[in-house]
């Protein structure tokens, strides 16, 4: 069988924490809550690295920080059931909240489980759910002002809550009172890693440089230990103790393994110093070792152009780029959900394109999948890199749901911001070949950005399958060729092109070798299953053919050509009564109007039936055994 791989299926990891919100949880009845008593809140400053304050817009006072209600004991019987203004009930609204959370809209089901434990504020299970789609949905303030503290509630909730608080407190102006919740409440497992690495910043937004500079702990693993001292080179150099954190830099740089990750910031402090041959080495360095990203790339372009060193971050931006850090240790270690917890902290205290991108990728690998998409539309054209990443990301998103079209449109804006970026026009054709329109396909493959003299094996292949479906095999044969000439153990271009071979009859016994290569390489795969069988079959090898295309059938199940090709075999073998029940199976599936024709007039012509569309299930009336 010819296949054209379907769009990239790139994010398929499940988020436990959107599980956990779907668990069922009792409400009951809530009690009329306390009077607010508003609390004194300090205000702390940030500052850049000479020390300065740096301005902040205050547009309105910051909200006094309220104390918790008291709240009832949960009584044996609810009488009456709780109800909001509106007459909804707490059962209602949560049970709304579960069914927006498990359909992946984490702002609905936030809204909703919000309203629930403000009526049931002594449950501990909903101010648990409540407090983590808040998270998901990116409602900092209202995950801060919600965060669990009982002792019934998850300890890795509770820390995350402690870690929200202090950071919300900062990114309110509020130092000096982030910097006392981390030290009174210091952020324990599994958030310890963030907690520390922000801790830094927030207390040198303080003035508690002890604190700061503090060595990390020695239970760290030495990554993160490596990740917290890195910090503390940056800290230093703020405290204007050079000397020091040039010695921290240079031992985190010799390291043989991780060493070469800190290279690009030690380069940078460097130009800061105005030792730009010193810079230089560090990204020649990096380059060679192969670590080199393109802030490397421009720091060795800004040194050679003898150009204005970056600016030492401020406390916010190093408090942002720490939690981005501790994200993307997360990541790793597939805890998507708390990554995108650390981002939007991180966003919220240096909103830029890039950590928003990072949160729609991040959702959508955790299975947040309409989440992920909300949050790329948030990313700006500011960037068109950037934007075309973002609309790139999402129409991989829709793609596997189905939704081609919206697919198409979000392709069409990536390569309208990135014109010139054949990496697009190809993921565009691609889209376009999924969708059949192959001319169309075809007119970006031939055109400048693709058919060029260095284009990849990718490209001959796209465009060689286009032709094929056209029905152009002579033009497809000549680019599925060349690309096997690049890749000629590809068992993907061995099988398309095998098969056109053995399927036109051109070269039938060339073509059936090359797909038995492919089916020796990929033994699973039923579509690779499926040509080799029906290139027996071609060959008149209808047993062998047989047992190949069961097998085939058995991995595809609902591909109507391998068990239209099935049925021929059974036909060919004389089980007669088989190859109509996989007939008529072909006519329940997806399959296009040519196939469908042929497989009604084998039905009709060779037993005699009119085509049931049952399944499979009717029976062969009329056939001979």
């Amino acid at each position: 069988m010819r296949f054209v791989s379907s769009r990239p299926v790139l994010f398929l990891a499940a988020s436990a924490l959107a599980l956990s919100l779907a668990a069922p949880s009792l409400a009951q009845q809530a009690p009329e809550p306390a009077p607010e008593t508003p609390a004194e809140a300090p205000a702390g400053q940030d500052a850049e690295p000479n020390g300065d304050p740096v301005p902040h817009i205050i547009i309105a006072d910051e909200p006094e920080t309220p104390e918790e209600p008291e709240v009832a004991p949960i009584p044996a019987v609810w009488a009456p059931i709780p109800l909001d203004a509106h007459r909804n009930s707490a059962f209602g609204l949560y049970l709304a909240g579960r069914n927006a959370l498990t359909s992946g809209e984490s702002a609905v089901g936030a809204d909703y489980l919000s309203r629930v434990y403000a009526l049931t504020p002594e449950q501990p299970r909903v101010r648990e759910q409540a407090f983590t789609a808040a998270l998901l949905a990116g409602d900092l303030d209202e995950a801060g002002r919600i965060a669990p503290t009982d002792p019934e509630v998850s300890p890795v909730i509770v820390q995350a809550g402690r870690l929200v608080q202090a950071v919300q407190a900062y990114a309110g102006g509020d130092a000096r009172r982030a910097d006392a919740l981390l030290m009174d409440a210091p952020v324990g497992e599994p958030h310890d890693r963030a907690g520390f690495y922000v801790q830094g910043w927030i207390a040198a937004a303080a003035k508690d440089w002890d604190r700061a500079l503090a060595l990390p702990p020695a239970d760290f693993d030495p990554v993160s230990a490596m990740v917290a001292r890195a910090n503390r080179a940056r800290l230093l150099e703020q405290r204007r103790r050079y000397d020091e954190a040039d010695a921290e830099w240079r031992d985190l740089t010799s390291h043989a393994i991780t060493g070469a990750l800190f290279r690009q910031p030690y380069g940078e402090f460097l130009e800061r110093r105005g030792r730009r041959d010193d810079a230089l080495v560090q990204y020649d360095a990096a380059i060679t070792a192969g670590t080199a990203d393109r802030r490397v790339i421009q720091g060795r372009e800004r040194v050679l152009a003898k150009g204005r060193p970056p600016a030492l971050p401020s406390f916010r931006q190093g408090a942002a780029q720490a939690l981005r850090t501790a994200a993307d240790q997360m990541i790793a270690q597939r805890a998507h959900e708390f990554g995108v917890v650390y981002l939007r902290l991180a966003q919220n205290l240096d909103p830029n394109d890039n950590t928003q991108l990072l949160i729609g990728q991040t959702l959508i690998q955790g299975g947040i999948e309409p989440a992920g998409r909300a949050a790329l539309a948030e990313v700006s054209e500011a960037s068109p890199a950037l934007y075309a990443a973002a609309r790139i990301q999402t129409a991989i998103s829709l793609g596997k749901a189905g939704r081609d079209e919206e697919a198409l449109v979000e392709l069409r804006r990536a390569a309208a911001a990135r014109p010139d970026e054949a990496g697009v026009a190809y993921m565009l054709a691609g889209q376009l070949m999924q969708m059949e329109r192959h001319e169309a396909a075809l007119e970006l493959l031939n055109g400048p950005l693709l058919n060029t003299a260095d284009q990849g094996f990718e490209v001959h292949f796209l465009r060689g399958a286009a032709y094929e479906s056209l029905d152009r095999d002579t033009e497809a044969e000549a680019e599925l060729w060349a690309a096997l000439q690049m890749q000629p153990d590809n068992p993907t271009l061995l099988n398309y092109l095998g098969y056109l071979w053995v399927d036109t009859g051109t070269r039938v016994q060339e073509g059936a070798a090359m797909i038995a290569r492919a089916h020796a390489a990929e033994p699973k795969d039923g579509n690779i299953q499926d040509s080799l069988g029906w290139a027996q079959y071609r060959q008149g090898q209808y047993e062998a053919a047989v047992v190949n295309l069961e097998g085939a059938v058995d991995k595809e199940p609902a591909n109507a050509e391998i068990n239209d090709h099935l049925g021929d075999a059974y036909w060919a073998v004389g089980r007669q009564r088989e190859a109509g029940f996989q007939w008529n199976r072909v006519l329940t599936l997806e399959v296009d109007d040519k196939r469908r024709g042929e497989v009604e007039a084998k039905l009709r012509d060779r037993l005699g039936q009119d085509p049931t569309g049952d399944k499979g299930l009717g029976s062969a009336g009329g056939a001979a055994d």
